[in-house]
């Protein structure tokens, strides 16, 4: 039987490109509590934040959403979640959908979306996104990560390499075919069950993830199947320069993000 459905909300303040961004300011009010309210409007149970910053935990419960302290030593938000759901006490069938601290514009469509995907099959205790790549030079971009999915709709693999190879054509034209029919492109949103997440604390890093710089293949390594949801589009990206938080206070602003 599944559990409920939560959301976890890794936010740290040390981000190399944008220290402390999680408590800039976006349309009146800090990053973080945006990305909260995207959770709470997908009708989550539970909506915590994990920090290892205190300035964050203060920012969060001020406006009355739970947080958490973690560890700082964690190697991926993997673990940080996996710590949460240990302090939480959750049931291992519960769900818990890992929703970055700085990605504002996801709508909370895709995030319940995401969470019936897991829910709605018995097969895996992953579910992730992915969406058709439509643009030929997006295929050999090694920043968009691609997935190949089976024909019931679960992970192959995942690679920045232009996967599947077309044989025939790649290095003879620089036309490619039907795009949207091979090529997925993978949105790092994941869905999990609290069991998963405990088994996955118990792996060290496989070589496939130190090679592609991947930890989602370390769940495809040990066995584990990974279930891809599709979507028409990426969600919009989200904030990394000082030009995203502009870009993203200006959609915000003009209630122009989807929902």
């Amino acid at each position: 039987m599944v559990g409920a459905f939560k959301v976890v909300i890794p936010a740290r303040y040390a981000s190399t490109r944008l220290p402390g961004k999680p408590l800039m300011s976006i349309a009146g009010k800090p990053l973080i509590l945006h990305v909260c309210d995207r959770a709470l409007e997908a009708n989550a149970e539970e909506v915590v934040v994990a920090t290892d910053d205190q300035r964050i935990y203060q920012t969060v419960i001020a406006a009355g959403v739970s947080a958490v302290m973690t560890r700082k030593d964690h190697n991926n938000g993997t673990e940080r979640i996996a710590e949460v759901a240990k302090i939480c006490a959750w049931n291992s069938a519960d769900i818990v959908v890992n929703l970055q601290g700085d990605e504002p514009l996801v709508p909370s469509s895709v995030i319940s979306d995401l969470a019936m995907g897991i829910m709605t099959q018995s097969l895996a205790s992953v579910a992730t996104l992915a969406t058709p790549i439509l643009q030929g030079p997006d295929v050999f971009n090694s920043n968009i990560v691609k997935v190949v999915i089976d024909q019931q709709g679960f992970a192959l693999y995942f690679s920045r390499a232009p996967i599947p190879w077309d044989r025939d054509h790649f290095g003879q034209t620089a036309v490619i075919g039907d795009l949207g029919k091979w090529y997925m492109r993978h949105i790092g949103l994941y869905a999990y069950s609290v069991g998963f997440l405990s088994r996955y604390t118990e792996w060290k890093p496989c070589v496939l993830e130190s090679v592609e710089l991947l930890e989602q293949l370390r769940i495809l390594w040990h066995g584990e199947r990974v279930k891809v949801i599709k979507v028409d589009e990426a969600p919009e990206a989200g904030v990394d320069t000082e030009d995203d938080l502009k870009r993203v206070d200006s959609r915000i602003r003009n209630g122009l993000k989807d929902r």
